[in-house]
């Protein structure tokens, strides 16, 4: 562990405050005419999920952790856990789904991720910015029915809900953005 000034603070570092491993979401420095700069930090707690607004001075002294990004292939989800296991290891080890359930819609059996350990706590996956679906749900177009933009909702593998085009297609593979769980484009194979 070390410490870092709050001024230099940047969204994605691992933090400990009061005792609780967070990780900053958002970030905004403030310097006000009078008085001395500030930073406004929107924490999540990487153990429930809850989010945290704190306030530092920019001089103020945070505690950072040392994570450590391990190659790891999701194996499966019981409804109450993800379970992993390291890719160089065979070390398995599961991450509570109450701090992170929307991951659900994102994680593939037997894909590799990379997760965040924090000493034998596992306290995040960082998923690729752009990952590709199948689409097992679809309804077909049809013509003239374009009111609503010419745009519908499909569902993929994971089970995720995502509005396309209307010329996707059940079977067919698209790509999404992660962060905004929106269509980006076509994949041909």
């Amino acid at each position: 562990m070390g410490q870092i000034k709050a001024g230099a603070v940047a969204k994605g570092t691992f933090l400990l405050e009061k005792e609780t491993p967070f990780i900053v979401v958002e970030r905004e420095f403030v310097n006000p005419g009078k008085g001395s700069a500030f930073a406004r930090l929107k924490l999540k707690n990487l153990r429930t999920g809850a989010v945290l607004k704190v306030t530092h001075k920019t001089q103020d002294a945070l505690e950072e952790i040392d994570v450590e990004d391990v190659s790891s292939q999701y194996l499966y989800s019981d409804g109450e856990s993800y379970h992993f296991m390291n890719a160089d290891t065979f070390d398995q080890y599961e991450i509570p789904m109450a701090s992170m359930e929307e991951m659900q819609y994102f994680l593939k059996e037997g894909e590799s991720y990379k997760v965040v350990r924090w000493g034998s706590e596992s306290l995040d996956i960082k998923l690729p910015p752009k990952m590709d679906f199948l689409v097992t749900e679809a309804e077909d177009a049809v013509k003239g029915d374009t009111v609503q933009g010419a745009t519908k909702y499909v569902k993929v593998e994971t089970g995720l809900t995502v509005k396309v085009p209307i010329f996707i297609k059940e079977g067919e593979t698209i790509r999404v953005n992660v962060e905004t769980k929106e269509y980006q484009e076509r994949i041909n194979n």
